[in-house]
């Protein structure tokens, strides 16, 4: 296996196809309204909400958030975000049938308890929400107290994720972002008490004066906590999109070889106590939804990575939220500000987005196959699709030189990754992206 060179390659994380560096303007409010009224009564639909504040920034933080030390700004932006919700709502002919709820961040729970119930509130008024729908919220734990975990019991979240990244200190002082075990333990105790017992922990490898031992530390002190699922990702260094991650010394991040080892090393520990590996980076208890999903073939992939829902239509509210629907992919605008004042002129806040067309539709599903099973049956997909297969030659030309190097096989026209090669599927997956043209700055390291 020649894997190694590919370790430092940037690569897209492949949550959507095309990815987000090929939106465009073309797709504007008037092209969503359209679309939204379109959607089907009963069409199977998820809710994502972005809250873009924290009270401090972490250093390797690449999300779109910014620093409210005062409420006033989270305030204004709540009423912003219900305007939304409001105009979107009014798009719609007919009810749809919302089966996944996702607030991301930032911090979602920087909201007053009461105002994240009240958000709630607002949501179900104007969706139709699936009375066993999934409602997950991503949490800091240095900043929950148990009046938000009882708001957030209130509110019907059944699964909350929380930020653990690294329990290392020298690491912890490297990112800005101190949080004991005791603090973490603590808030995944309460939730529980509360009620929410889907808990998601969220680790990072790469991280500045990370190293293999450190990282087998952090996976020892969560699994005292028993999580029901993992995500563990690579650090994505891109100072010159995020520029508070230049306050992180580029020397003391570990190399690829490093990085490698950390991933691989955390992997196995969680293999060995009984976690099910899934795509590139999750992992679960055999009994969770998850796993089950990914042995019956039915593991999807969107803007949070790896998931169990497979709805017809994402509808994202929020400043830089992105939604997808039949058509394409829509994307709000990015800044507060601007976010807010098109929504006080009565306008979705639109600011670029994405129009598939059938070939797209037809390396979309390649990709996400890839990436979800580490397998796929190219003619099988093929034939789903209007499309002339011959689009995909060059694909092909690329995947029989990485079977060459053993990153893949070939049984007739199924693409398999053994499993030592599992990092590298984002390589295999671009082997089928026709839109890899950008700068290669702007995506982050294969592994």
């Amino acid at each position: 296996m020649q894997a190694a060179p590919y370790r430092d390659e940037r690569l897209p994380r492949y949550t959507s196809y095309p990815t987000a560096p090929h939106f465009n303007p073309g797709v504007d409010a008037q092209s969503y309204a359209g679309w939204l009224k379109s959607l089907a009564a009963g069409t199977t639909t998820s809710l994502y909400l972005h809250v873009p504040f924290c009270r401090s920034m972490c250093w390797y933080c690449g999300c779109n958030t910014t620093l409210a030390l005062r409420n006033g700004p989270i305030i204004d932006y709540l009423a912003a975000l219900r305007g939304e919700i409001a105009l979107v709502a009014e798009q719609l002919s007919a009810p749809l049938d919302v089966r996944h709820i996702h607030f991301g961040g930032g911090t979602p729970t920087i909201l007053d308890p009461a105002d994240f119930v009240a958000l709630v509130a607002v949501l179900r008024r104007r969706f139709a929400i699936h009375r066993q729908a999934e409602i997950a919220v991503e949490i800091d734990p240095r900043r929950l107290d148990p009046a938000m975990m009882e708001a957030l019991a209130t509110a019907g979240v059944n699964r909350a994720s929380l930020g653990v990244q690294s329990f290392d200190p020298a690491v912890q002082q490297a990112i800005n972002r101190v949080q004991s075990v005791e603090q973490t333990a603590a808030v995944v105790a309460g939730l529980r008490k509360a009620g929410i017992d889907a808990i998601s922990f969220d680790l990072i490898y790469g991280l500045p004066r990370q190293t293999l031992q450190s990282c087998l530390d952090t996976i020892e002190q969560c699994l005292a906590m028993r999580p029901d699922r993992f995500s563990i990702f690579g650090y994505a260094h891109v100072p010159e999109f995020k520029r508070h991650q230049r306050r992180i010394a580029t020397a003391e991040l570990p190399d690829g070889e490093a990085r490698h080892e950390q991933a691989e090393a955390m992997a196995r520990r969680l293999v060995e106590v009984g976690y099910v590996r899934i795509g590139l980076d999750h992992f679960a208890l055999p009994g969770d939804a998850m796993a089950q999903a990914l042995s019956g073939g039915q593991l999807h992939r969107n803007f949070q990575g790896y998931t169990t829902d497979p709805c017809e239509a994402l509808i994202g509210l929020g400043a830089s939220a992105i939604g997808r629907l039949g058509q394409g992919y829509v994307q709000n605008e990015v800044v507060v500000g601007r976010y807010a004042e098109q929504i006080a002129n009565g306008s979705l806040p639109i600011s670029k987005g994405y129009r598939l067309t059938p070939e797209d539709r037809l390396r979309a599903e390649l990709i996400e196959r890839v990436m979800c099973d580490l397998s796929v049956d190219v003619d099988a997909v093929c034939a789903r699709h209007p499309v002339d297969r011959r689009i995909l030659s060059h694909s092909l030309r690329k995947l029989g030189e990485l079977a060459q190097e053993g990153l893949v096989s070939f049984d007739g026209s199924r693409v398999r990754l053994p499993d030592e090669t599992r990092l590298f599927v984002r390589k295999v997956a671009s082997a089928f992206d026709a839109h890899l043209d950008g700068p290669p700055r702007q995506f982050s390291r294969t592994v």
